[in-house]
C-alpha cells in the first residue's frame, strides 16, 4: 500500500506539474508561430519570429524593462535596510513592549495588500508622488516577511561572536554591519529572490498609482499592450508575455542551483 500511495503521489505531482507549465508552453508556443498555426496546434507549421518584432515595436518595452529594473531594485534596498534594523532590534535589543509591538508587525502578514491600496493611494498623493517609482515602491519597504526572517536569521547567530564584537569595542551598528549581516548572507539571497519576483510580476497596485510610460513597469505595459482595443492577437500578445517574464525565466535557470541552497540555508521550506 505504501508503495502504491507514491506512486499515486507521484503521478499527483507531475499532474499538478504539467497543469501549471501548460499556459508557460502555450505561450512559447504561440509566440513562435502565426496565430492560426498557434490555436490550432498545427506541429508542421514554420516558426517565425516576426511576433516578436511587431510586439517589440508596438510598445516602449526598453522603458518599461528599465522602470521594472529600478523598482525592484530601490524595494530591494529599502527592504534591507528596514527589516535588517528591524530584524536586529527584535533580536539582540531589548526594549519595554518589544514582544508585543513584534506581534503586531507580524500581523501585517494576514492582511492582503489590496486592504490598503485606498490608504496608501491617499498617502502616496499626499506625499507628492504619484506616478512615480517611488511612490509604486514605498508601500512594500517595510516587509513583515522580510523582519521575521532577518530576525529568525539574527537569533542563530552565536552569542559569543557578538559578546567578543563588544569586547573589541564595536557598538551595536558595528556588530550588526561585521557579525551579523555576513553571517546572515543566505538569508539575504533568499528574501532577494523572493522580493525580486514579487514585485517583478506585481500589477494592481502600479496599474492604480502609475499614469505614463515614463513610471510603468512591464506588467503595466503588458497590460495595455494587449487591451482589447489595441486589438487581440494571441501571437504577439504571448511573445510579448515571453519577453516580460524571460528575465527572471533566464535568472531561475541559470542560478538555480545557488537558489535551492539559498532556501535551504535560510530555512525556508
Amino acid at each position: 500500500m505504501s508503495r502504491l500511495s507514491r506512486h499515486f503521489e507521484a503521478l499527483g505531482a507531475l499532474l499538478l506539474a504539467v497543469i501549471w507549465i501548460s499556459p508557460l508552453v502555450f505561450a512559447f508556443w504561440a509566440a513562435f508561430h502565426s496565430t492560426s498555426d498557434a490555436v490550432n496546434f498545427n506541429l508542421t507549421s514554420p516558426w517565425t519570429l516576426d511576433n516578436f518584432r511587431t510586439a517589440w515595436e508596438g510598445a516602449p518595452w526598453l522603458r518599461y524593462f528599465l522602470n521594472t529594473f529600478v523598482l525592484v531594485t530601490v524595494i530591494l534596498i529599502g527592504q534591507f535596510v528596514v527589516t535588517t534594523l528591524a530584524g536586529f532590534a527584535f533580536a539582540q535589543v531589548r526594549f519595554p513592549g518589544r514582544d508585543v509591538l513584534f506581534i503586531l508587525v507580524l500581523m501585517q502578514l494576514f492582511i492582503l495588500p489590496e486592504v490598503l491600496i485606498v490608504e496608501n493611494y491617499a498617502m502616496v498623493s499626499r506625499l507628492g508622488l504619484f506616478d512615480s517609482i517611488l511612490g509604486v515602491g514605498m508601500p512594500y519597504m517595510a516587509s513583515a516577511f522580510g523582519i521575521f526572517l532577518m530576525r529568525q536569521a539574527f537569533k542563530g547567530v552565536p552569542i559569543e561572536l557578538h559578546e567578543a564584537a563588544r569586547v573589541e569595542g564595536c557598538g551595536w551598528f558595528g556588530i550588526l554591519w561585521r557579525v551579523y549581516v555576513p553571517l546572515a548572507r543566505p538569508t539575504y539571497l533568499a528574501y532577494a529572490l523572493v522580493s525580486v519576483s514579487t514585485h517583478w510580476n506585481n500589477f494592481l497596485w502600479p496599474l492604480i498609482v502609475t499614469n505614463s510610460p515614463d513610471t510603468r513597469p512591464l506588467t503595466v505595459g503588458l497590460s495595455i499592450f494587449g487591451a482589447p482595443e489595441n486589438g487581440v492577437d494571441i501571437s504577439v500578445i504571448s511573445a510579448a508575455t515571453m519577453m516580460t517574464v524571460a528575465p527572471l525565466l533566464i535568472a531561475f535557470l541559470v542560478f538555480q542551483r545557488q537558489f535551492v541552497q539559498a532556501f535551504l540555508r535560510a530555512g525556508i521550506k
